[in-house]
This record gives C-alpha cells, sequence and structure tokens, in this order.
C-alpha cells in the first residue's frame, strides 16, 4: 500500500506543479505583453486564449489537482502515513479552495464577460474596458498564482514526510 501512496504522492507533485506554472505564466508574461499592445488586440487575444484554455490537456490540471492531492492523502492515511497524509490534505484544501474555487468565481466571471464586450474601433474606449480588467484580473491571478505555489510546496513537504520503507 505504502508503494501506491508514493506513487499518487509523485503523480499529485506532477499536478500541482502544472496548474502553478500555467497561473505562474500568465503573471510573469503574458498579462504584461497584452498590457503592452494596442487594447483592442489585448482584449481580442485574451478572449481567444480564454476560450482555447477549455480543453482536454488543462482540464485535468484545472480540475483534478485537489482531487489527486485529496487521493494521495488518502492513500498516505491508509498506509499509516499520517503526517504526510496531513500535508497532502492540506494541500488539497489550498489548491481546491484558493486555485480552482477562486478561479471559478472570479477569474471565470470576468472572462466571460470580456467575452461579451464588444470591441470598440475606438482605441481610448478599448483602453477604458481592457483597464477595467486587467488589472483586477491580474491581482485574483496572482493570488490563485501563490495559493497553487503554496500547495505545490505543502505536496513537497508531504512528500519529505512519508517513510522510506516501501
Amino acid at each position: 500500500m505504502l508503494s501506491l501512496a508514493k506513487s499518487l504522492a509523485i503523480s499529485s507533485l506532477v499536478f500541482a506543479g502544472a496548474i502553478f506554472g500555467f497561473f505562474y505564466a500568465w503573471v510573469c508574461s503574458t498579462m504584461w505583453g497584452l498590457d503592452t499592445l494596442d487594447p483592442r488586440t489585448a482584449i481580442a487575444a485574451m478572449n481567444a486564449m480564454n476560450g482555447s484554455v477549455r480543453n482536454a490537456v488543462f482540464a485535468p490540471a484545472f480540475f483534478g489537482t485537489p482531487v489527486v492531492l485529496a487521493i494521495a492523502a488518502i492513500a498516505l492515511k491508509l498506509a499509516n502515513e499520517r503526517g504526510a497524509s496531513i500535508w497532502f490534505a492540506t494541500a488539497a484544501a489550498v489548491s481546491l479552495l484558493f486555485g480552482t474555487l477562486l478561479t471559478m468565481a472570479v477569474n471565470v466571471p470576468m472572462n466571460e464577460a470580456l467575452a461579451l464586450v464588444d470591441i470598440p474601433d475606438d482605441r481610448v474606449a478599448a483602453q477604458v474596458i481592457w483597464e477595467g480588467y486587467s488589472p483586477k484580473w491580474q491581482f485574483w491571478n496572482q493570488a490563485r498564482t501563490v495559493a497553487s505555489g503554496v500547495a505545490l510546496l505543502l505536496a513537497c513537504i508531504g512528500l519529505t514526510k512519508i517513510s522510506k520503507t516501501a
């Protein structure tokens, strides 16, 4: 049972790392790049990216990370690795609450609202729209990025708490 639990723990690190990296890329490159563009182009590009992210490659990392972390926590508990289990359970909770649910409650509705906007021909009007969207979206993206990094860190600590035997 411990070998299975270790395998699940390692798999959950891959999931947690994937979603952390995804959010982090938006922080340190994507949004900064969009902010340098003509706001009409930035709005169109953001809408295109938001539409393209709904795919079978992204979904497992986004929806699956808290699940895989929780499954690892359960498997570790069943393998009598209570200390490690607590770290993975905490990582699962952080990932779910401040990664998945935060995204669904804040970033997704903002994205859906932006998608409904008719991109104005006037650059100044588009700038007003973009400036009303980008800073707030980036703030919440940074929050979910930090939370995803914390979840990854918690799982890494949990991995160090697993017994060496198996």
